[in-house]
């Protein structure tokens, strides 16, 4: 016999799963906790776990009251990024990716939204990623603010293309494995080189030049592989214990 758990599992993914197959629509109210206990014939608290699965992964919405209950959320991709850059992280973790390997595949993507951050991005964007650069620029700014400054000013690059589903996608790229590779190579770079680049891809995107956006971006792909390898050079050649 399953548990709990087991069940309340069991139950968030048939609910789950007639949503995604449109069996229950956005705003449609569920049956309430009575009739989904003896639709699955279980208890009233494992219902109420498994809808607060289903409410964690911001499918359901709940609302008191006598017209209240659960309804089917409206999800957009803003309210999946948490999940993406969490599910990114672990996977890069867990699975040991080289730094080769991921910086190859979150510039690979960066460029892919850079003709239609040319195209699109706004004022705002510009204004964003303008922000970040004098930032960035600042001598006593700490590591970790440079490393969160250059996380936002990709972002902004990515969000400019105008394309939530790329920006959703892009999320553990921008902002996980980006994190991960600016930990190994805060000590090796020039911040004054980045900022240049920066810089340029910035003026790059404002002209709506693609083209060059896109050899800025390989320019940075370059530079920071180059620090990657170097890094691990030095690691290799200091003895262990130092």
């Amino acid at each position: 016999m399953k548990n709990a758990p087991d069940l309340s599992a069991q139950i968030a993914k048939s609910i789950r799963d007639a949503i995604v197959s449109g069996d229950l629509d956005v705003g449609e109210r569920l049956p309430s906790e009575a009739e989904l206990s003896d639709q699955f014939d279980v208890s009233r608290s494992t219902v109420r776990e498994a809808l607060k699965r289903l409410a964690a992964q911001s499918l359901i919405r709940t609302q008191r009251g006598a017209t209240g209950g659960a309804f089917v959320n409206k999800l957009r991709f803003e309210d999946a990024y948490g999940q993406q850059i969490t599910t990114s992280a672990l996977l890069l973790s867990m699975n040991a990716v080289d730094f080769t390997t991921a910086c190859e595949a979150r510039f690979a993507l960066e460029r892919a939204c850079a003709p239609l951050s040319a195209q699109r991005r706004s004022a705002d964007h510009l204004a964003t990623m303008r922000a970040e650069i004098t930032r960035q620029a600042q001598p006593g700014l700490s590591d970790e603010s440079f490393c969160a400054s250059d996380v936002a000013f990709h972002r902004a690059l990515v969000d400019g293309a105008g394309n939530p589903v790329l920006s959703y996608q892009l999320a553990g790229a921008v902002e996980a494995i980006e994190p991960l590779m600016n930990m190994i190579t805060f000590t090796a770079r020039s911040r004054d080189r980045i900022v240049g680049l920066h810089t340029r891809i910035a003026d790059a995107l404002e002209a709506r030049d693609a083209d060059q956006t896109v050899a800025l971006l390989d320019t940075l792909a370059d530079y920071t592989a180059e620090l990657g390898q170097s890094v691990a050079a030095k690691r290799k050649d200091t003895p262990k214990g130092n």
